[in-house]
């Protein structure tokens, strides 16, 4: 049997400094930038409202048509 002891465990080290991010230097606001962005804005707005109501792709539906009747309990 052995019985040495263990060195104790060194400290832990010291957490980092905090980091600073600097400031996002202002951007100027004009009113051609104003109009550009309310323009794609309703771009996309039209853009999504039309995707809800295509379920197709420009080569029509690519899968099998689904013909079976249903019977009463399966029989």
């Amino acid at each position: 049997m052995c019985f040495r002891s263990r060195a104790p465990a060194p400290p832990p080290p010291p957490p980092p400094p905090p980091v600073e991010m600097p400031a996002a230097p202002p951007t100027p606001v004009t009113p051609a930038v104003k109009a550009a962005r309310v323009n794609e804005k309703r771009a996309l707005a039209m853009n999504q409202g039309r995707k809800s109501t295509i379920l197709t792709s420009s080569r029509g539906v690519l899968t099998e048509a689904d013909i079976q009747r249903k019977t009463l309990l399966g029989a």
